[in-house]
């Protein structure tokens, strides 16, 4: 008997019911070609490679940071292998209204180019898929309690010992060690603990949450740069590491000047709305009809704001010479160019600065930004055809290539839409196991019409 075959009947012993198991050791199971790590690069007709094709990733996150981490990576061509819960899946498919058919747009945001299969971690069988699959690919990502997939089997130093090549990443709440560590990890809990909110919001007002899951998405674009590097890392050395990602730690380092500003000098942060604390006039400004940001970050550049403005008088005035003075004396300044600013429409405004060489922009709706001809041009508008919610549109990618381009995109998957594919295509297993294991209700599948 061959190691490749007793192997496979360790395995299928573990995986079925013990009838099944007698039938398969008397009757070989039939072999499918092994899948195995992917090695091939696949190139298109144009002579497109992916950077990251031939990694395979196995995801087991949920809700934003790890699912918008591993769809960057399936964006640059990895097969990323989506493991959630048989029946409710993913938490943000049930995030609504809006739904497209049944689908959460919210999960349908962040979750292209996956395959989905579905599998119950807590069931024995339903584990050591998890197990084997790991032993196949080059990157694994969680966002689990810390500790919670080790009771499972499922921790790094278990699965290192089967693939020391294994790339692990943990995202969590706080860290996978320290006082907080078991404490559930949320973009609105860690944005406060971090300070964000606290920076955030009117000048007089309150705390304000940032409109999108700021620490969240912070926190997924970390894994995905801690990712790419640990790959490079293991190209170098043939080894696999484990990596801590977390919300908190992934805000604060975003605090950035301000941080910098209390650890060197003591200055405690506060509230600036869309002012900014060391320059001014660098904020929105309130006009006819809407609003517009004007960004003068230097004196040269105030010059030209009073000049746009009519308003020169002011650069003669001692107190407004330099940036420092303008900040010393901000809220006469302020208040004579909020006045000004009032008197006519944003696209006046806007007509005006043109060629000024002042940067300003005007305070956009959602709906203007996907009316705006850059942002069509960059690609930011990504359509695909879903299998229950027809034709779908989600922001694109937002780096481009000189190398290459994105392949087209696969649509967000349904639960479970490819359980028995990775089984067949990645771990061989048999139809005959797959069909156990969809009886036993360790796996789901879900076969779209």
């Amino acid at each position: 008997m061959s190691a490749a075959v007793s192997g496979l009947r360790r395995r299928v012993s573990v995986l079925c019911p013990a009838g099944l198991t007698s039938q398969l050791q008397t009757s070989p199971p039939v072999r499918r070609p092994a899948a195995g790590r992917r090695t091939a690069h696949t190139q298109t007709a144009d002579g497109n490679v992916q950077p990251l094709d031939g990694i395979r990733v196995l995801d087991l996150t949920r809700v934003l940071a790890g699912p918008f981490a591993t769809m960057i990576l399936g964006d640059l061509g990895a097969e990323v292998i989506k493991v959630e819960r048989p029946g409710a899946g993913d938490d943000t498919r049930a995030w609504g209204p809006p739904f497209i058919a049944s689908e959460s747009v919210y999960y349908l945001s962040v979750n292209r180019n996956k395959k989905s299969i579905a599998v119950d971690l807590k069931n024995p069988r339903g584990a050591k898929i998890i197990q084997e699959l790991s032993g196949v690919c080059d990157v694994l990502v969680e966002n689990y309690l810390p500790g919670k997939l080790h009771q499972m089997g499922l921790g790094y130093e278990q699965l290192s010992r089967m693939n020391p090549q294994l790339i692990y990443c943990s995202i969590s709440g706080y860290g996978q060690t320290g006082p907080q560590s078991q404490s559930p990890g949320y973009d609105s809990i860690a944005s406060a603990v971090s300070g964000m909110m606290h920076i955030t919001g009117p000048e007089d007002g309150d705390p304000v949450r940032p409109g999108v899951a700021m620490t969240d998405l912070a926190t997924g674009l970390y894994a995905h740069g801690a990712i790419m590097a640990a790959l490079l890392q293991r190209h170098k050395t043939g080894k696999g590491v484990h990596i801590d990602c977390n919300l908190l730690s992934s805000q604060v380092s975003c605090l950035s000047h301000v941080a910098a500003n209390y650890l060197n000098a003591g200055k405690e942060a506060r509230r600036w709305g869309t002012a900014h604390e060391s320059i001014v006039p660098y904020q929105g400004f309130k006009t006819k009809d809407g609003h517009v940001v004007v960004a003068a970050g230097n004196d040269k550049q105030f010059v030209k704001v009073c000049q746009v403005l009519e308003l020169m008088e002011l650069t003669e005035e001692p107190n407004y010479k330099t940036n420092k003075l303008r900040v010393q004396h901000r809220r006469a300044l302020l208040h004579t160019l909020s006045q000004r600013f009032l008197q006519e429409n944003t696209a006046d405004w806007l007509r005006r600065f043109e060629g000024s060489g002042v940067p300003v922009g005007p305070i956009n709706s959602i709906q203007e930004v996907f009316s705006t001809p850059q942002v069509k041009h960059n690609g930011l508008i990504q359509e695909m055809n879903h299998p229950t919610a027809g034709r779908i549109t989600v922001p694109g990618p937002a780096v481009r290539f000189s190398g290459f381009s994105p392949s087209r995109p696969t649509p967000p998957p349904l639960i479970g839409q490819h359980t028995a594919q990775v089984l067949r295509d990645t771990l061989s297993y048999s139809d005959d196991i797959i069909k156990a294991l969809l009886e036993s209700r360790a796996v789901t599948q879900n076969d779209v019409s």
